[in-house]
């Protein structure tokens, strides 16, 4: 017969079997395309110059920008319109903008395809909201033009102007053109060397490569994968062609849980933004930090005297900054001072040179 310490310890078993479960931390997997990319499948950068037309008199000054009436009259002479070079510097053009023209050519593009450009003015146009693009040569870093670029420009801002005021919402001298340049010659893509391909890392990492390795090996049997170093993962792959886009198709999608990286605390002194990654510990160490403030009266000063200037600093008091382990108590440890972002700033560049904030850190 069953006693009633037996029938607690009993319940009591249940309850903590129910509960672990919840007291578990979700651990969450990534697929291998978003940790790698496969060696030489790659995006290449165009640009262009071309030339923006049906703006509202907000276009180039063309005595201040040459090189738009320079291209307007090449693009004339082009259609049968000759203009001498006197009547060329005359023109007095406000619909006209000479804009630069970016896109990115994807891997694999071929031609006919459609691709986005970015159109940003280069002169001192107030606005290209309303123009078209004329038609404009996409070139590589070759030389070579691999599209050709055309058509309305999109513009998410707006502008208006009266009597010497002006208002502007968001930003007018650059524009999108949604599938506006079509490819005209594609970029020869291998995928892979031989009977290998070669998987690279975003970042390096050993831990990350030999999990990338044995998840592979793993799915499409021993030996496929080896870890070259801590970035790239060598792949043996069929040699026929659909069966190796089949082959990667299926690598791309294993999930995979990557190594934890570097300890790492990421500042932005322009901004006063600070980032830290999981593994950033603090050990024990005493903080004191004031600041220093100047004020200048703004107020006019009586005759024979100067601006009242006066510099005070405020009481930095020594306080004890508790060891964190984990992030959420180097959180709650560097709270404690109480520190603005930009005072925190100064704060941890101390920390780090007296070896009590146990991270890289890296201004950017």
């Amino acid at each position: 017969m069953e006693t009633n310490n037996g029938k607690w310890f009993r319940q009591a078993a249940i309850m903590v079997a129910c509960f672990l479960p919840l007291c578990v931390q979700p651990v969450f997997a990534e697929r291998i395309k978003d940790l790698a990319s496969i060696q030489g499948v790659r995006n290449n950068q165009l640009i262009g110059y071309g030339i923006v037309v049906g703006l509202d008199n907000t276009g180039d000054q063309t005595t201040q920008t040459p090189m738009t009436t320079q291209a307007l009259g090449n693009m004339l002479s082009q259609m049968g319109v000759n203009l001498t070079t006197e009547q060329a510097t005359k023109l007095q053009l406000k619909n006209v903008a000479g804009v630069v023209v970016t896109a990115v050519l994807p891997a694999f593009a071929k031609p006919g395809q459609p691709i986005d450009v970015t159109v940003s003015s280069m002169g001192n146009a107030k606005s290209i909201r309303g123009g078209t693009l004329l038609m404009t040569q996409m070139k590589g870093a070759d030389g070579q033009v691999y599209a050709m670029a055309q058509g309305n420009v999109l513009v998410g801002g707006v502008g208006a102007s009266s009597g010497g005021s002006k208002v502007t919402v968001n930003h007018l001298s650059a524009g999108r053109i949604p599938g506006g340049a079509t490819v005209e010659r594609s970029v020869p893509t291998s995928v892979g060397q031989g009977g290998f391909i070669y998987y690279e890392l975003e970042s390096s990492d050993f831990g990350t490569a030999q999990i990338v390795v044995d998840a592979i090996n793993k799915s499409m049997g021993p030996g496929t994968a080896q870890a070259v170093d801590g970035r790239r993962v060598s792949v043996r792959a069929p040699e026929d062609l659909d069966a190796r886009v089949s082959f990667l198709g299926r690598i791309d999608n294993l999930e995979v849980r990557p190594a934890i990286g570097l300890a790492r605390v990421i500042i932005n002194p322009r901004t006063g933004s600070v980032v830290m990654t999981q593994k950033v510990t603090l050990q024990s160490c005493a903080v004191a930090h004031g600041s220093l403030s100047v004020t200048v009266d703004a107020a006019q000063p009586l005759a024979g005297q100067g601006a009242d200037i006066q510099v005070s600093q405020a009481n930095g008091t020594l306080m004890n900054v508790k060891a964190g382990a984990n992030l959420a108590d180097v959180v709650k440890a560097l709270n404690s001072l109480g520190a603005n972002p930009l005072d925190l700033l100064a704060i941890l560049q101390a920390m780090k040179a007296a070896g009590a904030l146990r991270a890289e850190l890296e201004v950017i």
